[in-house]
């Protein structure tokens, strides 16, 4: 009976040791990356869709407390990105130690943009309301921004509609629209677990 309860006092200081462990490699880890701090001044900026080495990583305004960017140190392309502006690209170099790297914002409207004078109209009924649009690849905003009065305008006939967002595996479609067709586009986004890319 002793050496029972003496094996299970050493297995539970085991399991005390490799949690505490893994919790003390997590911060050594984390002391390690560096915080890119993306600040926009206008509404544009802030609901505009960030990528971090081609990945999407969230809009801009929610990039922060345990959603900020953390990256390594080394070379890092930064896009920032919104439908109806040119795209805000910035290569940055991280050094080791370096605590934070801040970058100012400026999206700058795309005057070469030719808009339907005929459209169709998805609004959106899809969970979480932060998850990214993509239409045709481009990026036009967040679901709680379609979701609404006003639902998102497209140029008719068919459209390759995704919605992503990280930890989520994204949703895609096809959508034949008519010129001033209204449709409801509903759907859940399935949770892939923390570590989904």
């Amino acid at each position: 009976m002793l050496l029972r309860k003496n094996s299970e006092i050493l297995s539970f200081i085991l399991l005390l040791g490799l949690v505490l462990g893994s919790a003390v490699g997590l911060c050594a880890r984390n002391k390690r990356l560096t915080e890119i701090k993306l600040d926009g001044k206008s509404s544009v900026e802030k609901s505009s869709g960030v990528w971090v080495d081609g990945q999407y990583v969230g809009y801009l305004e929610e990039l922060k407390g345990d959603k900020k960017i953390l990256v390594a140190p080394g070379e890092h392309q930064i896009s920032v990105r919104q439908g109806g502006y040119l795209d805000f690209n910035r290569q940055v170099t991280v050094a080791i130690g370096q605590k934070q790297q801040k970058i100012k914002v400026a999206m700058e409207r795309n005057t070469g943009i030719l808009y339907p004078k005929v459209t169709a109209e998805v609004k959106m009924t899809v969970y979480p309301l932060d998850a990214a649009v993509f239409v045709d690849g481009i990026f036009m905003g967040h679901v709680d921004d379609f979701d609404g009065l006003r639902g998102l305008l497209v140029a008719p006939g068919p459209r390759k509609i995704t919605i992503s967002l990280p930890g989520y595996h994204s949703f895609d479609t096809v959508l034949d629209l008519a010129p001033h067709q209204q449709l409801k586009l509903m759907t859940n986004l399935i949770w892939a677990g923390e570590n989904a890319r």
